[in-house]
């Protein structure tokens, strides 16, 4: 059986029921020129107990198909994001 794939990345969405988009980057050489290039990808990922939230870093795992997009789920969430509640009463 092979390895499913696993990938860090931020949520950049959390506005679906159960569902985040996360947002992964990569680095890649260009084919003619060779200049190393920042890419990204996004996928939906299902998130069953809603423990991701905006800006968070997550580990996300391959799975079946679970709907016409979605074909990761939410492993765990890596760093939580710093909330502006807490920023605001620092000030």
């Amino acid at each position: 059986m092979g390895k499913r794939k696993q990938f860090i990345g931020i949520v950049i969405s959390d506005k679906m029921q159960k569902t985040v988009i996360v947002k992964t980057f990569h680095l890649a050489k260009h084919a003619k020129y060779g200049k190393i290039i920042k890419r990204h990808n996004k996928f939906k990922a299902h998130d069953e107990k809603g423990i991701a939230k905006m800006q968070d870093t997550v580990l996300i795992e391959e799975t079946r198909p679970l709907s016409k997009d979605k074909r990761f789920r939410v492993v765990k969430v890596i760093k939580k994001a710093q909330s502006t509640v807490a920023l605001k009463e620092d000030i």
